[in-house]
């Protein structure tokens, strides 16, 4: 008798083309799935902003607290931020929590409070119990004795803030702008990035850019008086902001140009003027204030600042469409009044920045932009406006600007800030 024989299996055969196309297939089917995930996780999340109202029993009110960028203020807005900073990034919230800023801070008849907004990323569908999982969180770490913190049981807790409102409150803090630019050059065409110079705006007449300004408060402008020298009427001005002057983020007309009153068109002294815009400013990430200094700040001979614009990239040469920026640096008064250089012209009001040598400069179009320098590797502050020079990037001309602690209280008393 015969066992039947015993039959091999056959191996199944892929062929090279085969072989492509599953892996295609199953690579794409991935990417499919991790880019659903990514949006999910990541785009589909709603922002929501919310007030809080803390305690501080350890601190008593002063008047300092009120007065903007002093050093106290400044201090204790940065121990409150980072103090709730910790207390989410330790947190099951930590993938929802963005950032949180102190509004306001006010007296207490036990310590001092202060407003405070937090902002959030949730998923759409599970709002209510992530806002109670916040509330839980912020319970629990402040009912600790190694919280400065206590909740302010008079006040509602973790109110919803519009978002516009809330945005604007975010962005309201002066100086907020590029952590550190690159070097460039206007003359060059070395355009800004959106959110670098967010102060810098344009001064228009029937939509042509005659000068630039800067951002000081939110109905506020400062630039120079001799952008006025042929046309007064504020009602033929118009303002932009953003980087672009063909689509600007938004536009106001002007209420109002305060010019110093000791100006002359035929000088070159006291060339600073304010301008009042016709409705205050929402603020954003692109569109902020920049810090003025104290009467009493002082900036070093050398100290690196940067100027921007949208002038001429070189004398007589073409204007540009984006804001361009420029690294220079500051050059004493008295280097700048040899008689090979400005022969005495500088004056205490006055400021000289940008190189001996030449090429690196403000140019025509620029009048009335900043001149900013970076303090405490955080803040931009004007020190000052685009005025007057000889040609641009010619070398022992560098550029003159109206000098703005020499004008701050001048500043303080036509608009308060």
């Amino acid at each position: 008798m015969h066992q039947p024989g015993i039959l091999g299996r056959r191996k199944r055969s892929w062929k090279p083309w085969m072989v492509a196309l599953t892996t295609t297939a199953v690579l794409l089917a991935l990417a499919i799935l991790i880019g659903v995930l990514i949006y999910f996780l990541a785009y589909d999340q709603k922002t929501h902003y919310y007030k809080a109202s803390f305690w501080i029993p350890s601190i008593r009110y002063s008047s300092d607290l009120s007065k903007e960028e002093s050093k106290l203020q400044t201090d204790l807005k940065q121990k409150v931020n980072n103090e709730i900073d910790v207390i989410f990034q330790r947190s099951s919230l930590k993938h929802h929590y963005v950032k949180s800023q102190v509004v306001n801070f006010w007296p207490s008849n036990d310590g001092l409070k202060a407003d405070i907004l937090i902002k959030f990323q949730f998923f759409g569908n599970n709002v209510g119990t992530l806002k109670r999982q916040a509330k839980s969180i912020l319970d629990k770490k402040l009912q600790s004795t190694d919280s400065f913190l206590k909740r302010d049981i008079s006040s509602p807790y973790l109110r919803e803030m519009n978002a516009a409102q809330a945005e604007h409150i975010l962005n309201s803090n002066c100086g907020l702008g590029m952590e550190y630019p690159p070097t460039a050059r206007i003359a060059d065409g070395k355009p800004a990035d959106k959110a670098s110079w967010p102060w810098q705006s344009s001064l228009q007449v029937d939509g042509i850019h005659l000068c630039g300004a800067s951002l000081i408060g939110s109905q506020w402008l400062l630039t120079s008086a001799h952008c006025f020298d042929n046309y007064k009427n504020p009602k033929l001005w118009t303002v932009s902001f953003g980087t672009t002057l063909s689509r600007p983020l938004t536009t106001r007309r002007v209420e109002s140009i305060i010019i110093h009153e000791n100006y002359a068109a035929h000088k070159h002294d006291d060339d600073i003027a304010v301008v009042k815009l016709s409705s205050p400013i929402q603020y954003s990430e692109n569109v902020r204030r920049v810090c003025l200094p104290d009467a009493t700040f002082q900036v070093l001979p050398k100290s690196k600042v940067f100027v921007t614009g949208w002038g001429a990239l070189k004398a007589n040469g073409p204007f540009p469409n984006s804001l361009q920026e420029v690294e220079i640096e500051i050059i004493s008064n008295d280097v700048c009044n040899q008689v090979n250089v400005y022969g005495g012209a500088v004056s205490s009001g006055m400021i000289c920045a940008g190189f001996l040598t030449g090429k690196l400069d403000a140019c025509e179009g620029d009048s009335g932009g900043p001149l900013v320098i970076l303090h405490d590797s955080s803040i931009w502050y004007l020190l000052g406006i685009v005025s007057w020079g000889i040609d641009c990037g010619k070398e022992n001309k560098p550029g003159i600007y109206t000098r703005v602690t020499h004008y701050r209280n001048w500043i303080k008393s036509k608009t308060n800030i």
